[in-house]
């Protein structure tokens, strides 16, 4: 999927190019076919073990597809969104055990008092056609007015718990404030609990949720396959897209450091692109490269 104007979902193969995507000879070569069209807006698409998968539309719909084209109606139940800019319903993830469980994880930009919004997270248990025993796991408060920068992505670490990435909602300092949960990483157990291991469980001056600080809009996230390390990428301004292996109480920088600029050209803040105790990225895009979803590629076909 991508979010400049295809409808449906992509599919890539490894056969001739369309020349749609730039191709380097050497290393094989791929085509696009569209697998499911028809669809507003996708954001993200959960693969569930009966070969379908589930698929959000930022617009707010969950929809079962198939991957022979089928587009199933809009499931009933799902919480109303703030569907404006770049909110909406957002990313879904399966549980572990979803086989027997049928829960699901999702984050959303949740509408609030006068046209505000903020990134949530819920769960619920997915049928047929609707989305059941629907909860709140957490919210961030307070909504703000705007429509960028929701985040936000659900990884499921391998003891359970869930990562979720939140943006900082165009109000840069909050990615700094501890007390706020915009640009952070969270990591609460699937029942909405804290983890006891939590990096500033006890402190007075910080959410107990907080697993990393100093995002900006982080809108890919996985584990690595071997290591189990978080890794995450986030939106820079103009330049300065990150990757970052993404660890317990650890600051990201943003907007204290940052290789993007300002939309304008001028620097951001000081300008400056290092500083102690920030963390530095392991990967940058200059100029922007505007990430989405992240994944580990581990077959030897590539």
């Amino acid at each position: 999927m991508r979010a400049c104007g295809w409808v449906g979902l992509l599919w890539l193969v490894g056969c001739a190019s369309t020349g749609r995507f730039p191709v380097d000879p050497s290393v094989g070569q791929v085509r696009v076919e569209d697998v499911v069209v028809g669809l507003e807006w996708p954001w993200a698409v959960a693969f569930t073990p009966d070969g379908r998968a589930l698929v959000t539309e930022r617009t707010g719909a969950l929809r079962w597809v198939t991957l022979d084209g089928g587009v199933g109606p809009a499931l009933i139940g799902v919480p109303a969104v703030f569907a404006q800019g770049q909110g909406g319903l957002l990313d879904v993830v399966l549980a572990p055990d979803f086989a027997t469980s049928r829960e699901v994880f999702f984050t959303y930009a949740e509408p609030g008092p006068d046209g505000t919004a903020g990134t949530a997270l819920g769960r619920g248990v997915v049928g047929e056609s609707s989305l059941d025993e629907v909860r709140v796991l957490w919210r961030q408060t307070p909504k703000l007015a705007g429509g960028v920068h929701f985040g936000s992505r659900i990884v499921v670490a391998r003891d359970g718990a869930l990562f979720v990435t939140t943006g900082e909602r165009n109000q840069r300092d909050l990615a700094q404030s501890l007390v706020h949960g915009q640009g952070k990483v969270l990591r609460l157990w699937r029942d909405g609990g804290v983890p006891a291991d939590n990096p500033f469980v006890g402190r007075a001056d910080a959410l107990p949720e907080v697993f990393s600080f100093g995002h900006r809009n982080l809108q890919g996230a996985a584990l690595h396959p071997d290591t189990g390390a978080l890794w995450t990428h986030e939106h820079g301004p103009q330049g300065g897209d990150e990757l970052n292996v993404t660890e317990a109480g650890k600051n990201y920088g943003w907007p204290l450091i940052t290789y993007g600029r300002e939309y304008s050209g001028g620097q951001v803040g000081e300008g400056r692109t290092e500083a102690p105790g920030l963390e530095q990225p392991k990967w940058r895009w200059v100029p922007s490269i505007a990430p989405s979803g992240l994944t580990f590629v581990t077959s030897e076909k590539y």
